[in-house]
């Protein structure tokens, strides 16, 4: 077939004749190296194979000879058309009989009149079909005798030559559609008449889809007819051309199958490493895949070894089968605690660090000191010194001692509570007495994540286990995601799982049968994951734990303390009122059943055996001492709850205190 345009070829193909095989002879490229515009190809370079499956009518643009004007139809278009068989119209009668006699066409011949013909027995309205049978004579005139079909009767005019028209010659039979009219190859290029457009002679220029499949495409191409590219037909020397179709994992994943599916990689996405095994280097354009099926079960672990400068980040699949320990978890805030504290499971930790409270503003915080015991019981909030809401963990101070000498204060020492703000750092270490060895199954299964493990046996089916060699294993998030089991055809044996939602390859599927191996597949188990990527994945909203934790509150200007401690001085009677912050209600755990001594009541400290006072001189006493209330305006730094814990070790602890002959030591009032 000799090259034509591509617009005359889909004009003339029989849409039974598809598929064919187009050769580009002549390419077209767009400026600007755009391939697509509006979903249609519109570059094609030279010697392009083009396997034409559809064509498709998109809409028919029709033009006034005469004018040049357009107008586009929808390929719906309801009205009728009538061919013409003259090129041009004749301006009367005696043109179209002479034109007629000079073609040698034999008459009759139909033929219609641009505009309305007035005769003495009806008049001829525009575009109405005649048959022009004979010229002849009529009283004396040169007359063309016509025929006008009207229903079913014939009526006979005689026309002179002489009357003006223009007329067109057209070809009997009945009007025919749109659809009709264009696949007439007979209409192709020639002119139509139709009672519903406002022209009495036009042209249709239709405008196809083409609907192809080309080399490296994943989806159909669509080439518009108007493209101005020859092409030639090469159907039948192409028998044996196969169109390679690209396939992503993503699309593979899916389809769900067939599986196992032969494949070759196309191209590898261009982006860091997102894992550090060795059968990364692998996976590069000609590389031929096996893929046996969508891996199970889809959960997968991240975790971070402990214990070195450099973590170093792993994901492990479910089919993990090492054997976990346990290990003590470590929290560097109190806000830490509260994540961790699960309804039923108590939560007991060491203070690993000395935490002191801001006793200058917020006096009801507890300090904590190097070995301190607690158990975490809850949260809640209180009203902060500048009237801000502040949320608090609430825990339960423990004794680490055994012997008769702490017995009678062993109740008192385990009802002490601590209210500890969330955004106090320290370091607290978990107390934990359990030995057992968990699947990580079984582990996920029963404690939340994070949490830390030792592995304390290796992987039996991967005997290059990495997690042995850590001190400390985090397990940090569990994520659920589809992962492709894929074997590499250079080396037999090696099996790996791949995500295509972060690394899609694109590949092609091959004709090589496959077998399903015997067995399960060794799958590696365990890959270590680059930092960026580890990062990226902890940003899934499946890994978002918690809020991070709140900010302290800000500290009060120096200049307002002092200016509230001397209007304070100045006044002549002071209000009893606490300079405490009151628990806010109904936002703490019912831990304390009497409110009222939450801060009055004084919890001795370890080991510490108080001594009664004895007063040999009542007279002698320290009453001279201004009350409290009068004493706490002058000092700012020194809150109450100090000044009583003070007075009260001194009187315990101190040895320059001790009671005298003639003095006694009392407890004084508050106001």
């Amino acid at each position: 077939m000799e090259p034509v345009p591509l617009q005359d070829f889909v004009r003339s193909v029989d849409p039974a004749s598809l598929p064919r095989v187009l050769r580009v002879y002549s390419g077209v490229y767009l400026e600007g190296s755009i391939y697509e515009i509006d979903g249609n190809e519109c570059c094609l370079s030279t010697g392009d194979l083009i396997k034409v499956i559809q064509v498709c009518l998109q809409k028919v643009i029709c033009e006034d000879p005469g004018t040049g004007q357009t107008l586009e139809l929808p390929p719906n278009f309801q009205g009728h058309f009538s061919p013409l068989t003259s090129p041009h119209s004749f301006r009367t009668l005696e043109e179209l009989v002479c034109d007629t006699t000079q073609s040698s066409i034999q008459l009759p011949i139909y033929f219609t009149s641009i505009h309305s013909i007035v005769t003495k027995k009806r008049v001829v309205t525009e575009n109405q079909p005649l048959m022009l049978e004979a010229v002849e004579m009529h009283h004396g005139t040169h007359c063309a005798r016509c025929v006008l079909v009207s229903g079913a009767q014939q009526v006979v005019l005689h026309l002179p030559l002489s009357q003006k028209g223009p007329f067109w010659r057209w070809k009997p039979g009945t009007p025919q559609t749109l659809l009709q009219v264009l696949q007439d190859p007979a209409y192709r290029d020639g002119m139509f008449t139709c009672p519903s457009l406002p022209w009495n002679s036009l042209i249709l220029r239709p405008q196809y889809e083409v609907q192809a499949i080309m080399h490296m495409r994943k989806t159909i191409v669509k080439i518009p007819s108007t493209l101005e590219v020859d092409v030639e037909d090469v159907t039948s020397s192409s028998q044996n051309v196969h169109f390679i179709k690209p396939l992503l994992l993503s699309e593979a994943l899916a389809q769900g199958g067939p599986f196992p599916l032969s494949t070759e990689i196309l191209e590898v996405p261009e982006a860091p490493p997102i894992f550090l095994s060795p059968w990364v280097g692998s996976l590069r354009k000609g590389q031929k895949l096996c893929i046996y099926g969508l891996a199970s079960p889809p959960w997968r672990v991240l975790a971070s070894s402990k214990g070195r400068k450099v973590p170093r980040h792993f994901m492990l699949s479910a089919a993990y089968q090492g054997k976990l320990r346990l290990r003590p978890r470590e929290f560097p805030t109190a806000y830490d605690l509260l994540g961790a504290l699960r309804p039923g499971q108590p939560l007991r930790v060491v203070v690993t660090k000395d935490c002191e409270g801001e006793k200058e503003e917020y006096p009801e915080f507890s300090s904590l000191a190097v070995g301190d015991r607690l158990e975490v019981l809850g949260s809640g909030q209180v009203y902060g010194a500048q009237g801000q809401d502040i949320d608090v963990l609430v825990c339960q101070r423990l004794n680490d001692q055994s012997g008769e000498e702490n017995e009678e204060y062993e109740e008192v020492e385990d009802q002490e509570r601590l209210l500890l703000p969330l955004y106090m750092p320290g370091g607290f270490v978990e107390e934990r007495n359990d030995n057992r060895r968990y699947s990580l199954a079984d582990l996920t299964a029963q404690f939340s994540l994070p949490c830390e493990v030792k592995v304390v046996a290796k992987d039996s089916s991967n005997p290059a286990d990495p997690l042995v060699s850590f001190p400390g294993l985090r397990l940090e998030e569990k994520i659920t995601e589809p992962f492709l089991v894929v074997g590499l055809d250079s080396k037999p044996g090696t099996y790996f799982e791949i995500p295509p939602r972060w690394l899609d390859l694109t590949v092609v599927e091959t004709e090589r049968q496959l077998e399903w191996p015997a067995g399960p597949l060794p799958v590696a188990t365990v890959e270590e994951l680059s930092e960026a990527f580890y990062y990226n994945l902890r940003k899934l909203p499946a890994c978002v734990n918690q809020e991070p934790p709140p900010r302290p509150p800000k500290s009060q200007n120096l200049n307002e303390q002092k200016t509230s401690s001397k209007e304070e001085i100045s006044k002549p009677e002071h209000p009893k009122t606490s300079l405490l912050p009151k628990l806010k209600a109904k936002t703490l755990p019912e831990f304390f059943k009497d409110k009222s001594e939450m801060y009055s009541k004084v919890t001795t400290r370890k080991g510490i055996r108080p001594t009664e006072s004895q007063t040999e001189n009542p007279g002698e006493s320290l009453t001279c001492l201004p009350t409290l209330s009068l004493l706490l305006p002058f000092l700012p730094c020194f809150s109450a709850a100090q000044y009583i814990r003070k007075m009260h070790c001194s009187h315990l602890r101190g040895p320059d205190l001790r009671a005298e002959p003639g003095r006694s030591l009392v407890s004084l009032p508050l106001g």
